[in-house]
């Protein structure tokens, strides 16, 4: 009876509980983990910085960043359209266009290829990063994440999002860690950038660089430490 009570008042509150073991389960959880986008942060990331490496200006690498990421279902990906979109309402659609999960895009554009993506794909593609990355470690130590775009064989620019974190995220944080659970968060970002979201929501533990398909895979490891997990995401893939 009280299970029957419990979910159906969880049902009215939005909360769907699939039966009593996991209620009973949920009782024993000491770790819980948090997706960073769209759970501790807003989820509605917008382009901060424009940073040249080669001879396209602003406009023009705006405008073929933006198009690159037309058909981007990635929140950073429809942040740099709809910021391109802004200034220039026409844009094209590229002639070919794939979605590298968890790295970026690539795209045909008037006949040039172009990546736009982390610099893991930059180094996998054969791009020499090295020139990029002093803004990139000043970026990410800002919270920021910084993408790169390559045309034609060449970087051409650093683009930066930032996604800020929700106000409620580190009293959420702090009350989880008042009741003993210890709190970890799990993201596609590199370990630097990472960091610096955990901190301003008061998280110590992060899982960094972990690709969608392979969160399931970080959750077990910590199961195989003997700790009851919970997972908390907004995503498909977190599901």
């Amino acid at each position: 009876t009280a299970i029957m009570v419990g979910t159906g008042k969880g049902a009215e509150n939005g909360i769907l509980i699939k039966g009593g073991e996991h209620l009973e389960t949920a009782y024993k959880i000491d770790t819980v983990v948090l997706d960073k986008t769209g759970t501790i942060t807003r989820g509605h990331p917008e382009v901060t910085d424009v940073i040249s490496l080669g001879q396209l200006d602003r406009q023009a690498i705006m405008r073929i960043a933006a198009i690159a990421e037309k058909g981007s279902e990635h929140p950073l990906g429809v942040a740099i359209y709809e910021k391109g979109r802004a200034k220039m309402p026409a844009l094209d659609s590229p002639s070919d266009f794939a979605a590298i999960p968890g790295r970026g895009v690539r795209a045909v554009i008037d006949g040039q290829t172009v990546y736009v993506g982390t610099r893991q794909l930059m180094l996998e593609k054969g791009f020499d990063t090295e020139t990029a990355e002093p803004s990139l470690a000043a970026l990410e130590n800002e919270g920021k994440t910084a993408m790169i775009m390559a045309v034609n064989g060449k970087l051409e620019s650093i683009i930066a999002v930032a996604d800020i974190i929700k106000e409620s995220s580190r009293q959420a944080v702090s009350e989880l860690q008042k009741m003993g659970i210890e709190v970890y968060m799990i993201t596609g970002d590199n370990q630097r950038t990472a960091s610096a979201i955990a901190r301003q929501a008061g998280i110590d533990k992060v899982l960094a660089e972990v690709l969608p398909e392979k969160k399931a895979e970080e959750v077990m490891k910590l199961q195989a430490m003997g700790k009851t997990v919970a997972m908390v995401g907004d995503g498909i893939n977190d599901a």
